[in-house]
């Protein structure tokens, strides 16, 4: 997958209209990209920056049914996640995984109630399950969770779910999607939509924002995948349109392993305010989040506010005996959930009880605009999309075929001990180089796994385009350890502009906007 080679087919294709032109990058948008273009139609997508640069790189990492929506009635919903949870475990193997969790109970009446609901979540999952749930004592928790609090602990509920690496796969979609012949291109921002005499959209007009070419590209269908960013395409089709998202902010901390000794992660159901919140296992390290703040502007780099760190803090507090502090968070990251708009008269404030079932829109224009949904419901969304713009564009009806797709890099027997597992099936040529070139063996960084070979290879074959591209999303070394990114920035610059054919000074120009970039992702000492 080379950035040139998709530029090139663009040219090529000149003013023959595509049959299917998607915006956006991120989960869904890939998703739509790779269910078209598998389904035989001419397809494009125009990412602004680089893909997940936005909410998809910033999940909690889970592949789930959705515990708390099953607790709030959305049985259709849960339903639905967990049999794409299935097929995402089937169809990326080397990316999504099983993962138990335990839900420590502290009240008599908890453990019951918790067993009881998680039974109903296993049988809805059907065969396509990924374990069953279990009431434990309180000596097999804490056999599991050494380090939990004990005082008042009961027993708990286990149960399973899947971890992905979000970034990673959202790359594997990409490409597996170019290997069905559709053509996808990060940082090309679209900057207006073309429209005929009848006034029906009919393309995008988009900038090349590493060089500045402007396109005027045909489509005979578009679709609006920008997550929070859809109502400013809205707004290009029709600068009246209502608004149809407000924002939700989630953030997540990053801790050393030894906070979550074990291998389960935990999921408090309840917190304070009634949040749920999960503690992960995540290469090596954990993740614990998630926050909902409502917020009214949407940016590509959210920042975490002091109090919803203060609230991830407190609330893990309660349930480790290591009690965290602000100076062991080695990374924060936050991202935007693209969440309805609420309706006059309703509480704009109570993101939490907003349903995260995806919505579609057809313009008067013709303009498809996809909404909500979550990552382990990417491909289901993506399935309802294109059937939608075939419909609009006048397509001829052609069957979905992701259901039973393996992902690039699908791999049958993956071993998580290898450093370049979520590579899957390309682990193998990236040793072949190595074992010519062993220089690319060496390891970034004494904290973090990383090795030259990781750059070289998402240079050529992944699209990464910067440092951060790489640091950020191909490897995941600033949301591990933002400061152990800063450190390894220099080295990432000097081989991506080998690759890329860069001068000294693009290389200073990468480091210092990296290193202004990372450093709000730790706390200041």
């Amino acid at each position: 997958m080379k950035r040139e080679r998709m530029l090139k087919t663009i040219h090529e294709q000149g003013d023959t209209p595509w049959d299917i032109i998607v915006i956006g990058g991120g989960a869904t948008g890939l998703g739509t990209a790779l269910d078209a273009a598998s389904r035989g139609y001419r397809t494009l997508l125009l990412e602004q920056s680089d893909f997940t640069k936005g909410t998809s790189s910033r999940s909690t990492k889970l592949v789930h049914g959705g515990v708390r929506y099953l607790a709030q009635g959305d049985i259709s919903l849960v339903l639905e996640a967990l049999h794409e949870r299935g097929l995402m475990r089937r169809n990326a193997p080397h990316l999504v995984k099983n993962q138990s969790f335990i839900i420590p109970n502290y009240d008599w009446w908890d453990g019951p109630f918790y067993t009881v609901g998680m039974k109903v979540y296993d049988m809805m999952a059907g065969k396509l399950g990924l374990g069953p749930s279990q009431s434990l004592s309180r000596e097999e928790v804490l056999r599991a969770i050494p380090n939990l609090k004990t005082e008042g602990l009961r027993g708990g509920v286990i149960y399973y779910d899947g971890q992905f690496d979000d970034s990673r796969l959202a790359i594997n979609i990409a490409q597996t999607c170019a290997e069905h012949g559709g053509v996808v291109v990060n940082y090309m921002r679209v900057t207006g939509l073309l429209k005929n005499d009848d006034g029906l959209v009919c393309g995008v007009e988009a900038v090349d924002q590493e060089n500045g070419d402007t396109y005027r590209l045909q489509g005979r269908s578009v679709v609006n995948a920008t997550g929070v960013f859809v109502d400013e395409i809205m707004h290009m089709d029709d600068p009246g349109a209502p608004r149809l998202v407000r924002p939700s902010q989630g953030v997540h901390i990053i801790l050393d392993k030894e906070f979550l000794r074990g291998d389960s992660a935990i999921m408090i159901p309840k917190t304070s305010d009634g949040r749920v919140l999960f503690a992960v296992p995540w290469h090596e390290r954990v993740v614990v989040g998630t926050t909902d703040t409502p917020l009214e502007e949407c940016s590509l780099e959210p920042r975490a506010l002091e109090e919803e760190v203060d609230f991830i803090l407190s609330t893990a507090k309660k349930y480790l005996t290591r009690e965290p502090q602000r100076c062991d968070i080695l990374s924060i990251f936050a991202g935007l959930r693209p969440l309805a708009a609420p309706r006059e008269g309703s509480d704009a404030t109570a993101t939490k009880e907003i349903s995260r079932n995806h919505h579609l829109r057809v313009s008067i224009s013709g303009l498809v605009t996809i909404t909500g949904g979550k990552w382990t419901t990417y491909r289901k969304m993506a399935q309802d999309t294109v059937d939608k713009a075939a419909m609009v564009g006048g397509l001829e009806s052609r069957k979905c075929l992701t259901e039973n797709m393996p992902i690039h890099g699908w791999l049958s027997n993956v071993d998580y001990h290898d450093p370049l597992y979520y590579y899957g099936s390309d682990a193998d040529y990236m040793r072949d180089i190595v074992s010519e070139h062993p220089e690319l063996g060496r390891k970034l960084h004494a904290r973090l796994p990383y090795t030259a070979i990781e750059v070289t290879w998402s240079a050529r074959y992944e699209m990464a385009r910067t440092v951060e591209d790489i640091l950020a999303r191909r490897q995941r070394a600033l949301f591990l350890d933002a400061r152990a990114a800063i450190d390894m920035a220099p080295e990432v610059a000097r081989i991506l502009a080998m690759e890329l054919e860069r001068d000294a000074n693009w290389q200073k120009e990468q480091v210092e906007t990296f290193t202004d970039l990372a450093r709000g992702y730790y706390l200041e000492d």
